[in-house]
């Protein structure tokens, strides 16, 4: 075992970093005054920038979510590594030698495991990109040169080549002091009955990258007819690759993001290159998933996303498919302060093809001849009827009216409103009309717009309705097939507690997709609105009051037979209030009918108390 290291080289490696160049590598910062900058946390999602670094002190302070510390412990949350391995990454950084209480240094296989899966992910790409200058990955270079790519871009971009035999790199990485349940959790190798092999093999090779310039997986593009499996094949999910934070091209934009407040967001790798190739070197892309919130954090924390200007410009394809993904990216819209654009090409080409075609101008043009993102979305609606008829103009107002409503910024949608008139060729009055009811009519639904306010604590009947929520999310186990189906069909009255009802419904158990509680959470987070995922998390991690494993399973026992008794209550009342309405020519099997049921609700109500 390596010994700890010295005090004295910790706090001399915390001396010596310059925590606002370490920040800067997650978060753009501004000088806040004299000896002091601040950007937007990297620890929770805000619209104002409330995180201060002083660089002098060596400390940082959000003052909206109340995270603090100095340079090592900021690395240790952002990259999820032990205080030991952060350390040594810091002093690595900065070239500083450590010494340990027994004189000796980790050896190589007690290195921590963050750490030596960066080191396997570096070796593989400098592997890949040897081998793309071997006789075997003619077929590789081939696909560069033919998309307008040379050897010195490929270098630029760390290109490389998969070999096309099963062990190539598994035979290099052994090589290289790798051991097998080192390398299955790289996620670069796949697992047969023989043992693991290689998971890329025949593919040209993109090394992804995260913010802190790390190779942390693998993108691979099919070049061979005999290659049976998808196009493109990325690293599956790992500890180190998560595909709703990863956006390839982010270690060679950021700064560039930083500095022009722009980010651009293309569709592939050869898309990034493009761009970047033709001077739009704010490009990423996003890997194997679509763009969604987790990337919007990063881009805004880039942007310094505060209001003060920025620009966010999806490139999609010209096709229904890219149109498609233009109005999704409308739906994550409102969650940037920047003005988001979207910039189509006419004829259906990629950044990649139209350099190819065109040459860099054309990029270069492309970008620039972004429209507004609201006005894309609407014209995009208003293209789905015929506007030469009245009942054709209706309708679109119908259908246009809720896309102008979700325009958030009380400045901008008054434009559009005015705009959508224009375009429709009906009065400004009664367009405004329109929008405005179908604004009332989305701010009315409640639990499915994502309502976020907090029930009344005072409410006996919603703090029941929470605590059931509590016990569901955190302890599913207590409940059996039957407790799931009556939980399942209970009815809560709190709108921010049916929402999550309605998630946890949308999920499912636990049990039916076989996945561990994490996983099944994240799913239920997944199905429920944004603005509720706070209160979700709070709900999965409430402390429940019970000191023994005993205690525990009594309390969710009770909560669940509370709520079950509350429904019971609420439907009996429900069947009394039809037996005092009937008339009395009814037929009689009616009333037997409601009476049956008073009496099994009676019963369940009965067992429910009974129970320990």
């Amino acid at each position: 075992m390596a010994g700890l290291i010295k005090p004295e080289d910790i706090a001399e490696v915390r001396a010596r970093t310059d925590i606002r160049e370490v920040v800067e590598g997650y978060v753009t910062l501004k000088s806040a005054g004299i000896g002091s900058f601040k950007g937007l946390c990297p620890f929770h999602d805000e619209r104002s920038p409330s995180f201060h670094v002083r660089p002098q002190v060596g400390t940082y302070h959000c003052f909206g979510c109340g995270e603090s510390g100095d340079v090592i412990s900021f690395v240790m949350k952002l990259d999820h590594t032990g205080f030991a391995e952060t350390v040594e990454k810091l002093a690595a950084r900065i070239g500083y030698e450590l010494h340990y209480e027994d004189g000796a240094g980790p050896r190589r296989e007690e290195v921590g495991r963050r750490q030596r899966l960066l080191d396997a992910h570096k070796i593989a790409a400098e592997f890949f990109r040897d081998q793309l200058l071997g006789p075997g990955a003619a077929a590789g270079r081939q696909f560069l040169f033919e998309r307008g790519f040379d050897r010195g871009v490929a270098e630029q971009f760390g290109v490389g080549f998969a070999p096309q035999g099963w062990d190539g790199l598994l035979k290099h990485l052994r090589g290289r002091g790798f051991r097998d349940d080192e390398l299955r959790l790289t996620g670069m190798f796949s697992e047969g009955n023989r043992g693991p092999y290689d998971r890329f093999r025949g593919r040209l090779i993109w090394p992804i990258k995260d913010i802190a310039g790390d190779v942390i997986g693998f993108g691979a593009r099919r070049l061979f007819d005999e290659d049976q499996g998808p196009k493109y094949l990325n690293t599956p999910e790992t500890t180190l690759y998560k595909k709703s934070q990863v956006l390839y091209g982010i270690d060679l934009a950021k700064r560039s993001i930083a500095k022009k407040r722009q980010l651009v967001v293309v569709e592939g790798y050869t898309d990034v290159m493009a761009c970047h190739l033709a001077g739009i070197d704010t490009a990423v892309a996003s890997c194997g998933t679509a763009f969604g919130s987790e990337h919007i954090k990063i881009a805004r924390r880039l942007l310094s996303d505060d209001g003060t200007g920025g620009e966010v410009v999806f490139t999609f394809d010209g096709d229904a498919a890219g149109q498609k993904a233009a109005l999704k990216a409308f739906d994550e819209d409102q969650r940037f302060v920047a003005q988001t654009y979207v910039a189509v090409e006419p004829n259906g080409m990629d950044p990649c093809e139209l350099r190819q075609h065109r040459g860099d101008a054309a990029v270069q043009g492309l970008i620039e001849s972004r429209r507004p993102l609201f006005e894309f979305a609407i014209q995009a609606t208003l293209r789905k009827h015929n506007l030469n008829t009245v009942e054709g103009r209706v309708s679109a107002l119908r259908e246009a009216a809720p896309v102008v409503a979700q325009i958030r910024d009380h400045a901008i949608r008054p434009a559009y409103t005015r705009e959508l008139a224009k375009w429709l060729g009906m009065a400004p009055d009664d367009v405004s009309r329109a929008v405005g009811a179908a604004g009332r009519r989305a701010s009315s639904d409640g639990p499915v717009g994502g309502r976020a306010d907090r029930p009344d604590p005072r409410d006996p009947v919603a703090t029941l309705e929470r605590q059931a929520l509590e016990v569901a999310l955190q302890h599913p186990e207590t409940l059996d097939d039957e407790a799931w189906r009556e939980f399942g069909s209970a009815h809560f009255t709190a709108p921010a507690y049916q929402a999550v009802h309605a998630a946890l419904g949308a999920a499912g158990s636990p049990a039916a997709g076989g996945e561990g509680l994490s996983a099944w959470v994240e799913r239920i987070r997944d199905e429920a609105p944004e603005p509720l995922r706070p209160l979700l998390a709070e709900l999965a991690v409430t402390p429940l009051p019970a000191s023994t494993q005993e205690s525990l399973e009594r309390y969710c026992r009770d909560i669940l037979a509370g709520l079950f008794e509350l429904q019971i209550t609420a439907r009996k009342a429900d069947l009394m209030g039809q037996l005092q309405r009937l008339d009395p020519s009814t037929p009689p099997e009616e009333h037997q009918r409601l009476n049956r049921e008073l009496m099994e609700l009676e019963l369940r109500r009965r067992q429910l108390r009974q129970r320990d």
